[in-house]
């Protein structure tokens, strides 16, 4: 693919004081350009209200990560398989992730554009590279919105005392997706503000809690985290601590989440990369307080980890914060499941209307309006809302389809993010010098093919197949995945939507000249 510049009248930028703290300021001839002026260069003009801090940008990664829901989701499955030293796994895959966070943060910070897996494999390869990577996270992503809002209804029944059926799961799940859409609705401001409320309530739900039973309620000594607990049989210990990978695989996505709404963030290309990285450290820290704090305040340890209890952690809360005190745990638990769909949503629509606006999809001009007043692309968030809500549907009609669907969500994120990561080495090693203003200088290839062996390593332990010797069962994660990319690629080499498109591709190399350009003159 050859390469195209950018915007062949891009206008110049003004020099800006990079100020302390910036990872790199030596590559930057004559200061950084204004936030207009980057998004002119790269061939875009300001669509959105630039009304999101760093710390709501944060708040909104954060939240999609949201250690809360993925603890809670995992910890019974995760100590079934490992033992208490699968609490480990948080921190191998929060560094691996931490890798791919760095190359995100090189290549938002010369691309702060919406919707951000989309343009970043756009622009380190070509529009039908992107196409294939948008099209899998748009899927994975409609199916996490489904099954985290599925999940959020378990804890609306049992704060509201209902019975859980699957009238009363489709009620309130359904409710859940049209809330989230109507304070998406409201704009930018709120889904920061709602964020930022939904950051308090997963660090109190972690963190706080977590604190709480370390100190008031542990039963166990740390050896315990050492103590596979004979998960292993008379085997080897190494094959069950793999497999016991799902711990933290499952639960460090989200923070790309930050980029997805580049363009209505103030100096995105400094604020984005730091968020990113936050995101990771706070999250895996929430994770080991809150999977910790579990772990050693649960009374029947030995039976979770035989696999006797299915869902431990109400029986844990009840009997170490009373009945009160689980419900105001579900209430903050409930308050961080809006926040988390919220996320979700906004991060879906966003990557809709980055999609839509290149041209790439069927109703792309419908699909690209970002409205008046409020800023949004109400058009691409009523998508992300109508398509998780159409798959609650079906799982009413059919509840064994809720695995099927969703089993191939995960591997399908990490795929997407690969795609970018394996772009931006193959723009490295053609000589692209990012020109962002927050780098890694030299240490950029070491980092991009250390990202890339991470992300190849954990995709491996995704698909790895299970031991039910059901093939359909053991296989579902693969199954899911390759349905998911048939389906794409028939339909990229018989619509062929990239020749729809004229909007730049290839061009990382080209628009960092540009860049670089712009900064030096005055």
């Amino acid at each position: 693919m050859t390469e195209q510049s950018p915007l062949p009248h891009s206008p110049e930028g003004r020099p800006e004081d990079p100020g302390p703290g910036s990872p790199v300021t030596g590559n930057s001839p004559g200061g950084h350009l204004s936030d207009g002026d980057h998004l002119a260069v790269l061939g875009y003009s300001d669509s959105f209200e630039r009304s999101m801090s760093p710390w709501a940008n944060f708040a909104l990664g954060f939240t999609y990560l949201s250690p809360l829901v993925g603890v809670y989701s995992l910890l019974a499955v995760a100590l079934s398989t490992g033992g208490p030293p699968s609490i480990w796994w948080i921190v191998i895959v929060a560094c691996g992730q931490a890798l791919v966070a760095l190359v995100f943060g090189e290549v938002v910070s010369q691309f702060p554009i919406a919707g951000g897996i989309y343009p970043w494999a756009r622009r380190l390869w070509s529009k039908r590279y992107a196409w294939m990577a948008a099209w899998v996270y748009i899927c994975a992503l409609i199916v996490t919105i489904t099954s985290v809002a599925e999940f959020g209804s378990g804890f609306l029944t049992s704060l509201l005392g209902l019975e859980l059926t699957r009238n009363t799961t489709l009620v309130l799940t359904l409710a859940l997706l049209v809330l989230a859409l109507a304070i998406n609705f409201s704009g930018t401001k709120w889904l920061a503000r709602i964020a930022r409320i939904g950051l308090f309530a997963e660090l109190i739900g972690v963190i706080g809690l977590g604190l709480f039973l370390l100190i008031f309620e542990r039963k166990h000594s740390f050896a315990i985290f050492f103590d596979s607990m004979g998960t292993a049989g008379d085997g080897s210990y190494l094959p069950v601590f793999m497999g016991a990978a799902v711990a933290g695989l499952f639960l460090f996505y989200g923070f790309e989440a930050c980029g997805d709404v580049a363009e209505e963030v103030s100096n995105p290309a400094r604020g984005i990369p730091k968020a990113m990285l936050m995101t990771i450290l706070v999250g895996a820290v929430s994770a080991l307080f809150s999977f910790g704090g579990y772990v050693l305040a649960a009374p029947n340890l030995e039976e979770i980890v035989a696999g006797e209890v299915a869902d431990p952690i109400p029986a844990i809360l009840e009997g170490s914060l009373g009945a009160v005190g689980a419900k105001i745990f579900l209430l903050v638990a409930i308050l961080a499941f809006i926040s988390c769909v919220l996320s979700l949503q906004a991060a879906a629509s966003r990557l809709i209307f980055s999609f839509a606006r290149d041209g790439m999809m069927p109703g792309h001009r419908w699909l690209s309006k970002v409205t008046e007043g409020t800023k949004v692309p109400r058009n691409a968030l009523i998508v992300a809302c109508t398509a998780p809500a159409l798959i609650c549907v079906l799982i009413w009609f059919n509840d064994g389809i809720l695995v099927a669907v969703t089993s191939f969500a995960i591997l399908g994120i990490y795929l997407a993010f690969q795609m970018v990561v394996a772009g931006a080495l193959r723009q490295r090693i053609k000589g692209w010098k990012p020109a962002g203003p927050w780098s890694l200088r030299g240490w950029g290839i070491v980092v991009n093919i250390a990202a890339l062996a991470y992300g190849i390593f954990a995709m491996v332990l995704l698909a790895l197949p299970g031991d039910s010797r059901v093939f359909f069962t053991d296989w579902i994660v693969l199954i899911g995945l390759v349905v998911v990319l048939a389906v794409g690629f028939i339909y990229l080499f018989t619509a062929r939507p990239d020749r729809k498109s004229a909007a730049p591709e290839g061009d990382a190399i080209a628009v960092a000249e540009a860049i670089r350009s712009a900064r030096g003159r005055r």
